[in-house]
């Protein structure tokens, strides 16, 4: 017979038979009561997410020993984000951008959208990111969105067709809102040298499916080192750093709306992006184009769609 007495835990569980009563560090039955406290008609969603949510952050005060200090620091680097946010900068999903929750997000919900047993792939989704607009104007097709050319910017044809993930149609009457920094790193929102809605556009598909337009070979750049975000990659001795990407943002009332990234092959931070956005199948060739008077370079992207489940 060993003479090894079961190590106690903090928090419960797994003492010998024979062994005296585990004390708890902390209150054993907090948790459940504030969990108990959700009323009646609170949706079986709310309480699902938040019965989950509760028990795991407070599992995380406990087993890391969280201090009312550090909790006020938490609590003061979420508000200086809200503080940041405006209509034009969204702070606090930055934040979430470098923690990797919006990349996983993203994940879980584009394995909902079309579920695991389709015989189809839609184009890849990525995360939205903080710098989108929803009130870009409208863009004919075959436009430029480069309002302000720097020096060191490299023209592209960017050019596709949307079409039906499951049956290859293409598609008519599609958005493709489409957003990008310039070569200094700098979205216009952010650079008060840019014009407004430089490198946005938003386009619609024409009868073939079509969509074209004229924007630069992006460029890599640092998230915003100026907020919580920043200041959370620095304490963490992490870069800031995103590879070279354009957004696109495409759907209508019938296909649901695809929020995605693609970058460029080329570019630096591919294997170490600082929001965890990059996938194979985003990864693009700009290739040389020839005598084109508006453009150095092309890019071909297609885009699949997945068609609207009908609501239960």
């Amino acid at each position: 017979m060993s003479s090894t007495t079961p190590t106690p835990t903090t928090n419960g569980g797994g003492a010998g038979a024979g062994a005296p009563p585990k004390k708890h560090q902390y209150d054993p039955v907090f948790t459940d009561s504030v969990i108990a406290a959700t009323g009646p008609k609170a949706s079986p969603r709310m309480r699902q997410v938040m019965a989950s949510l509760i028990r795991h952050v407070h599992d995380f005060a406990r087993e890391n020993d969280i201090t009312v200090a550090e909790w006020m620091q938490g609590v003061e680097m979420l508000n200086w984000a809200g503080q940041m946010s405006n209509d034009r900068r969204n702070e606090t999903q930055l934040l979430c951008d470098v923690i990797g929750l919006e990349s996983l997000v993203d994940e879980i919900t584009s394995k909902l959208l079309v579920g695991a047993d389709a015989d189809y792939e839609t184009t890849k989704s990525a995360i939205l990111g903080p710098f989108f607009r929803k009130d870009t104007p409208p863009t004919e097709n075959d436009a430029s969105i480069i309002k302000n050319l720097p020096p060191d910017a490299e023209v592209a044809y960017m050019h596709g067709v949307v079409s039906d993930a499951a049956t290859g149609t293409p598609l008519a009457g599609v958005t493709v809102d489409v957003w990008q920094c310039s070569t200094n790193g700098l979205y216009e929102q952010q650079d008060p040298e840019q014009t407004e809605f430089n490198l946005r556009g938003k386009f619609t598909t024409d009868e073939n499916g079509y969509y074209g337009l004229y924007c630069i070979r992006p460029v890599p750049y640092p998230v915003p080192y100026d907020g919580p975000a920043g200041k959370l990659l620095q304490l963490l001795d992490r870069h800031p750093y995103r590879p070279a990407h354009i957004h696109i943002m495409a759907g209508n009332d019938k296909y649901t709306p695809l929020v995605t990234q693609i970058f460029d092959r080329k570019t630096q931070y591919l294997e170490n992006d600082s929001v965890f956005a990059v996938k194979d199948d985003l990864v693009v060739d700009f290739k040389p184009i020839t005598g084109h008077s508006k453009a150095s370079l092309e890019l071909e992207y297609n885009i699949r769609l997945a068609a609207m489940k009908p609501r239960a």
